[in-house]
This record gives C-alpha cells, structure tokens and sequence, in this order.
C-alpha cells in the first residue's frame, strides 16, 4: 500500500481531469481502489466477463478499477462499477439484464462498498 502522498504524486501526472477527480474522491475512503486508478496507464486493470464471472459471487457489488471488455460470458447476478466499459461489453451487459455503473456515478452517493478486482 503507496501513502496517500505518492498517490497525489502520481496523479498529478494523468492528463484526463475526470480521472483525476475520481482518484481524489475515492482517496479519502478507499486507499486501495485510489492506488490501483493511480497506476501508469500500461498497467491499467482490464478485465473481461469471463473474468468477472470466476471472481465474483452470485448476488455480489463488483468494482473494477480499469476498463470492463466483452469477452466471454456473464452467467451470475452481479452489479459491475468500473471506469469504464467497451461497447461489446455493454451489449452484453444489456443482453443478460446486468447492473452496471460507472465508478464516477457511484462516488457520487454516500458509501460505495464492493469487491475490488485486480
């Protein structure tokens, strides 16, 4: 776990403002998901469904702190927030009647709770 320091650091350095801006809201509350937004774009989170339905339970708040892909299936009932989703991956989504949400949305309400997947 990096200090909330370096990750005010590494965030300096990213061009996109609403990136920024979510890496400092989810810094007060979860470190954690702070450090892995703040990592170098080469090393950025990319799961695909395939992924999310081994990792996840049935019934479960899934955070993804990258960008969701389409490939593979999503046979459970889970809510996926993640930076952000290609557009295979919201067809999908849409398909099979699974909750998703961007992690810009969510920070807004109060408390965001969830797994977070690496």
């Amino acid at each position: 776990m990096i200090s909330k320091t370096k990750i005010s650091k590494r965030s300096k350095k990213k061009t996109n403002p609403e990136l920024v801006g979510t890496i400092m809201a989810v810094k007060k509350d979860n470190q954690e998901l702070a450090q892995l937004l703040s990592l170098p774009t080469r090393k950025q989170i990319k799961k695909n469904l395939y992924e999310i339905n081994q990792e996840a339970k049935d019934g479960e708040t899934v955070i993804v702190p990258g960008k969701v892909l389409g490939k593979g299936e999503l046979d459970k009932k889970v809510r996926i927030v993640a930076l952000s989703f290609s557009s295979s991956a919201l067809k999908k989504l849409d398909k099979g009647k699974i909750h998703y949400s961007l992690l810009t949305d969510e920070i807004k309400k109060e408390k965001m709770e969830g797994k977070v997947i690496r």
